[in-house]
């Protein structure tokens, strides 16, 4: 048979052409799905000694992540994640981080602890990767490294809520105002207590120093392991003491036990703790011995009615088709960090694309600043370049547990002030 040599060579022609385009298509449509997504990388402890409240924050930002997605992304941009439960171990967040980095060319990160937020303080200002932890060490407030007292210059992290440290200060505060209201005319006691480690210590210092400068006498800190365990001992040292005000820098099963052994020996103390200390499940697991616990938040509760829980009622759906899970406080402040980071990342999209130092630009062009649809759930935030104290104000609540039932009820609104020499610290 013969065959016409034209004929073949359009045929030859033909199927190269095919093949390069085929080629630049693919190339194209990969492309294409490459810019249509970015990753956010999410270190939760979901098994360590925080996953108490690890699991219901984790759930917060997964659900938010998720619901971002079902809705459009960032303008058409979804937003690829991964989370790891790095159960509360340094290495493992450091190496789950650059891991990210270098496969997934993460844009930003949704962390978690405080020693861990703090050890990878360096890799993210090298990396330009913001990072929203649910760390509130007021390490992380000072971007430029102007105080002192400020370990490193922190100026990829942020966090949605006051700092460990202003907490601390407006629990004084508030407990400088309970003793004068009391009638008392001689020097209040108090005392840090917590475990020997960056989280509870983070505030300890600080807060002291407050603590002097409003007339109270600071007394040794009582040193508790963040595991749950028999405190008789530290709770007879808190009562020779005489101390009169406690703050509880731990959190979960330690708190629980705390309060379980001072109520044992006799303990006479007006107990404050940290913002993952209070909540619903301990009040419920420490029963009648919890009495007058004052703690601060940064959200509303699930059964306040304001208009920015329509919508965390809907994020919340993403693992609870039901609706009906009654989510902590906890929860809320991660969908806060979560929805920050959307806004900024919207922002920085529409301002040279969504990259880590456009996302952390974006942090900083608001003021006052509440996310879309989240209005009474996220306080006002404004961060700047030299500041990243996003919010000041700190809501103080009071709970108890009597016949069974859990009744929690706000003390007062404390705003503190900018100091210089607070930055950082």
């Amino acid at each position: 048979m013969q065959i016409n040599s034209t004929l073949y060579k359009k045929s030859k022609y033909n199927k190269l052409v095919n093949t390069i385009l085929s080629s630049a298509l693919l190339t194209l449509t990969s492309q294409a799905i490459a810019k249509d997504s970015v990753f956010v990388g999410h270190l939760a402890d979901m098994s360590g000694p925080t996953a108490f409240v690890g699991k219901p924050y984790a759930n917060g930002v997964r659900d938010s992540l998720a619901y971002i997605n079902a809705h459009g992304g960032i303008n058409g941009t979804q937003l690829d994640s991964e989370t790891i439960d790095y159960a509360y171990k340094v290495p493992q967040a450091i190496a789950s981080y650059k891991k990210w980095k270098s496969r997934k060319k993460m844009q930003a990160m949704q962390g978690w602890g405080t020693a861990d937020t703090e050890a990878l303080i360096s890799f993210v200002a090298r990396d330009k990767t913001p990072v929203y932890s649910a760390s509130y060490s007021g390490h992380l407030t000072d971007p430029m490294g102007k105080n002192p007292h400020t370990k490193k210059p922190a100026p990829y992290n942020f966090f949605y809520g006051a700092s460990y440290s202003d907490a601390c200060r407006a629990l004084v505060q508030w407990a400088a105002d309970d003793w004068k209201n009391k009638g008392r005319k001689d020097q209040p006691k108090f005392t840090h207590i917590g475990a020997n480690h960056p989280f509870p210590n983070a505030p300890k210092a600080a807060c002291a120093d407050y603590a002097k400068e409003l007339g109270f006498k600071v007394m040794p800190a009582v040193v508790i392991s963040m595991k749950p365990g028999d405190f008789k001992a530290q709770c007879l040292s808190l009562k020779s003491s005489g101390t009169n005000y406690g703050y509880i820098g731990n959190l979960g099963g330690s708190v629980i036990s705390l309060i379980k052994s001072c109520n044992t020996v006799g303990t006479n103390i007006q107990f404050m703790s940290n913002i993952w200390g209070g909540d619903k499940k301990v009040f419920e697991a420490a029963g009648e011995g919890i009495k007058d616990y004052v703690f601060p938040t940064m959200t509303p509760f699930w059964s306040d009615k304001v208009p920015g829980m329509k919508l965390v009622r809907e994020i919340s759906k993403m693992s609870d088709k039901s609706g009906k899970k009654e989510r902590l406080h906890h929860y809320m402040r991660g969908v806060c960090s979560v929805y920050f980071m959307k806004e900024a990342m919207e922002w920085a999209q529409d301002n040279g694309g969504i990259t880590g130092e456009n996302i952390k630009k974006g942090m900083y062009v608001r003021k006052n600043w509440v996310p879309k649809g989240l209005e009474g759930v996220c306080l006002p935030a404004t961060w700047t370049p030299e500041d990243h104290r996003g919010i000041n104000q700190v809501n103080i609540y009071k709970g108890n547990y009597n016949n069974g039932k859990v009744k929690i009820e706000k003390v007062t609104t404390v705003t503190l002030e900018r100091r210089d020499d607070w930055l950082g610290y």
